[in-house]
């Protein structure tokens, strides 16, 4: 089976045009939303803003220990001594009123007594029996938490496409919202291919080889916020890959294949996804990598990584993970830059992803540094490396400290 595309589709595009084309096919698909429990929300993405029901806090009260009382009461100089009437706990009854001249012990966070509006913190008074004296220095309001102070009434607390984190979890609770609407998590299916290819726990025969792109594309599916709902592999059989690539379709929003789609004698991919599919591009300038393939077969957005761990792991941080992004309803990561450690030379021209490590500097200064293996099969640069560094396809010779875009491996994602 020859692997020929239609003249309509883009080839041999660059990484920018690639990157565009996939931006525009996301942006274009309805995204879903649903009610859950906020219980279940953690790393979800907020649907719809949310507003304050009511202000926060909702009392003044105390950021310290110390002693409530008025601001008329407090010296301009030297001393003044109050009368001690009570205390002020938190989540315990009212204290009296403080009446001029009068104060009431209080505690971080309860509520400020009726009369009072400042707290001189227990540090800067003298008490013998009921008897406190405050100096002169203290400014009125000091150490108090105002009503509304966090956010007021109606105000906007949290955006849509906000990642429901802990601190907005917090917020959620804080505010006893107990149900949330949130994007659903599009769903991707993952198809391995090759007769090259067995299962972890199998021994593997002549030529063959253990599966770890499926784990590893399941493992980056998940770590994007996708729902992973089928890891399954197929051998070289065109019969086979098009009933697997069409069961897969239809039960997801993202159908990712790895192996199959450059030219060799058991590509199939390419064939098949101009006999039942859509394609929008095959082939991008970039190493490793290039044949990676989009296209959209039944109703999921397909894409048809490389084969090698090193181009599958590529491919899919530029592409994949942004257009996952999107379909979640999460703003796509800021672009992060760093300065390279030692200069680069690349004889070719294509734009290259190199594994390596990014480190921060004494200065602040993000710097990156290539490794000395950059083979597309070996593994070994995924493991000890934490980040890709990207050098352009018009780059051929870089110095040291010259900036290159970095996609950081899901070690640095959090």
């Amino acid at each position: 089976m020859s692997a020929t595309i239609p003249a309509s589709a883009p080839q041999r595009i660059s990484l920018d045009e690639a990157r565009a084309i996939v931006q525009t096919l996301t942006a274009s698909r309805v995204r879903s939303i649903e009610r859950i429990d906020v219980e279940a929300a953690a790393g979800r993405i907020l649907a719809h803003p949310l507003r304050a029901p009511h202000a926060l806090p909702t009392f003044a009260n105390s950021a310290m220990d110390g002693y409530a009382l008025r601001a008329a009461d407090l010296p301009s100089t030297g001393e003044r001594t109050l009368r001690l009437i009570g205390r002020q706990l938190a989540g315990k009854a009212p204290a009296p009123e403080v009446a001029p001249g009068t104060c009431v012990r209080i505690t971080t966070g309860a509520p400020l007594p009726a009369g009072a509006d400042t707290v001189v913190i227990q540090e800067r008074v003298r008490r013998e029996g009921d008897a406190v004296s405050v100096s002169a220095g203290i400014a009125a309001g000091a150490n108090v938490r105002a009503r509304g102070e966090d956010f007021a009434a109606g105000a906007e607390v949290l955006g849509a496409g906000r990642v429901l984190d802990p601190g907005a979890l917090a917020l959620l609770a804080s505010f006893g919202v107990l149900e949330v609407s949130v994007h659903r998590r599009p769903r991707v299916a993952i198809l391995t291919t090759g007769d090259e290819l067995v299962p972890a726990a199998a021994m593997p025969g002549f030529g063959q080889l253990r599966d770890s792109n499926g784990p590893m594309l399941a493992a980056l599916a998940a770590a994007s916020g996708a729902q992973v709902v089928a890891v399954r592999h197929v051998g070289d059989d065109a019969q086979a890959t098009e009933q697997s690539l069409r069961a897969l379709a239809a039960m997801a929003d993202v159908l990712l294949t790895s192996g199959g789609a450059s030219v060799g004698d058991a590509d199939l991919l390419p064939q098949l996804a101009r006999q039942h599919g859509r394609v929008h591009f095959w082939k991008v300038r970039i190493k490793p990598g290039m044949p990676v393939l989009a296209a959209e077969i039944e109703s999921a957005l397909w894409f048809a990584l490389p084969g090698n761990p090193v181009s599958t792991a590529a491919t899919f941080l530029t592409l994949v993970r942004p257009a996952l992004q999107q379909l979640g309803g999460r703003e796509p990561s800021s672009m992060l830059y760093a300065e390279l450690a030692h200069a680069v030379s690349k004889p070719h021209d294509r734009a290259e992803f190199l594994r390596g490590s990014l480190r921060c500097g004494a200065d602040a200064r993000l710097v990156f540094t290539a490794h000395a293996r950059q083979g597309s099969a070996q593994l070994s640069g995924l493991v000890v490396a934490n980040s890709l560094g990207l050098i352009p396809e018009d780059a051929r010779e870089l110095e040291a400290g010259s900036v290159i875009e970095i996609l950081p491996l899901p070690a640095l994602w959090s």
